[in-house]
């Protein structure tokens, strides 16, 4: 009898008794563990999959718009960030912190990773500890990692941005391992703006004839470039190929923007005297207004003069601009979705406090010349637009959503981000860890393989755009 209970003692499970016999239809106690064991991996995993509110992380850049801007509506960071009840959020609920809200990142890159609402942990970190595959997609992880591939952001800007490029994948390895803390990672960052309001920037160098009318027109950015230069453009003609035209472009280019603090003050200050004297008999241009609002914001700066050289972009709410690599631009004013790979690689060359590095910038551009194309989107469904740029890394879908309508976003093999810009309604998914109401400021992250389904409950249109992995990079 000892060795029967002791067999009992060892086993667990179910028992059947007859007549007040035990009978051995028993499940070893460990089959029963590892069972258990099982069902709470099943449960985890099930979690893990889940749809989660992310609280995304805000950037102060002093070009960025106030809380509270004065004769204009203030900054969509700010009222996003603080309607999402993140960390942003004054303890009034009113009133202007003095602080420029400049970016709102959502994703995992390690300058500004988003958290996870609740716990506050890293999504950086979460993904990590859970296990990519399941949550980004098994191809999606064999191609990045445990990160997300893109970043995802939303822009106020009121002042210029840098005259910028971003390095393709080659140069960001070479400058990240060169100056680790100017460069932070070592990914190029081809990056999408989709308007939200007017949105104006500089893309790209202008044609050929633009340029040599700016050359005839403009003694101050001529003077600088130099004679030689000069006349080279000049003589340049506009179907021979552009290799003649793009060396000389780079020469003329890189003479005005390496020139002396000196030569380019006194360069500026004749170009502003010189317009607004002609500003009392003539109409200025727009480019010619630009510059002079430009030089009130960097006085003596070269970029005020590179401006020439540059397409003037404006867009309406709904029209996109691409940039690829070794792409001159700046961003001017107005308020934008941003989306890139995942990378804050930038060379900066003009309209700046920040370090400028002159040389790489002038001789990574590509140099071609040609005005940007207008990205528009495609409708994908009843109330969606899908934004698709050349990389792999991204997409981005705008769903204007009126009040009482719904529209159902399929599954996708990879990551996703959503964010709610305006009005209010539900995100439902098969696996949600709350309620899913949805309103301005809430992000949310979407695992692969994961079906939203999202109602707009109103008052007015539920505005919601959606980041993720280009739809191209599956097929």
């Amino acid at each position: 009898m000892a060795s029967s209970t002791t067999a009992s003692s060892r086993m667990g499970g179910l028992g059947l008794g007859i007549g007040g016999i035990g009978l051995g239809l028993l499940v070893p106690a460990d089959a029963a563990d590892e069972r258990a064991r099982e069902m709470g991996r099943e449960a985890g995993a099930e979690a893990a999959r889940a749809v989660l509110r992310l609280t995304g992380a805000v950037q102060h850049y002093e070009w960025g718009r106030r809380r509270r801007a004065r004769g204009e509506e203030g900054s969509l960071v700010a009222r996003l960030a603080c309607g999402g009840g993140g960390e942003e959020e004054e303890e009034d609920g009113d009133g202007d912190d003095g602080r420029p809200y400049a970016e709102l990142w959502m994703g995992t890159h390690p300058s500004a990773p988003s958290s996870l609402a609740a716990s506050g942990e890293s999504l950086r970190e979460w993904l990590a500890r859970r296990g990519p595959a399941a949550l980004l997609g098994r191809a999606v992880a064999a191609r990045w990692g445990g990160d997300l591939p893109f970043l995802f952001k939303v822009l106020s800007v009121a002042k210029a941005l840098s005259i910028q490029a971003h390095p393709d994948r080659d140069l960001a390895r070479a400058l990240h391992a060169l100056r680790p803390s100017t460069y932070r990672d070592d990914n190029h960052k081809p990056e999408m703006a989709v308007a939200v309001t007017e949105f104006r920037a500089l893309c790209g160098f202008i044609g050929v004839q633009e340029l040599k009318d700016v050359l005839r027109t403009v003694p101050e950015v001529r003077e600088l470039v130099g004679k030689e230069e000069a006349a080279k453009l000049l003589a340049a003609k506009e179907l021979d190929g552009g290799i003649g035209v793009k060396s000389h472009l780079q020469s003329a280019f890189t003479k005005l923007m390496t020139a002396s603090e000196e030569t380019v003050s006194e360069a500026v200050s004749k170009l502003k005297s010189r317009l607004n004297i002609e500003s009392k008999v003539r109409t200025l241009t727009k480019k010619e207004q630009l510059v002079l609002s430009l030089e009130m914001q960097f006085p003596e700066d070269v970029g005020v003069l590179s401006a020439f050289f540059f397409n003037y972009v404006k867009l309406n709410p709904g029209e996109a601009l691409y940039i690829g690599a070794n792409e001159p631009h700046a961003y001017l004013s107005g308020e934008c979705v941003e989306c890139m790979a995942t990378s804050d690689n930038v060379v900066r060359a003009g309209l700046t406090p920040k370090y400028k590095d002159v040389q790489t910038l002038c001789s990574m551009l590509t140099y071609k010349q040609n005005f940007p194309e207008i990205l528009r989107g495609d409708p994908i469904q009843a109330h969606v637009t899908r934004y698709t740029p050349p990389s792999e890394e991204f997409e981005v879908d705008r769903c204007l959503l009126p009040q009482g309508e719904s529209v159902t976003m399929s599954p996708v093999p990879g990551p996703s981000i959503f964010l709610v810009m305006t009005g209010e309604g539900e995100i439902r998914a098969d696996s949600m860890l709350d309620e899913g109401k949805a309103k301005v400021g809430d992000v949310f992250f979407v695992p692969a393989h994961t079906e939203v389904r999202i109602f707009g409950s109103g008052p007015g249109c539920m505005q919601l755009y959606r980041a993720g992995v280009n739809s191209r990079f599956f097929s």
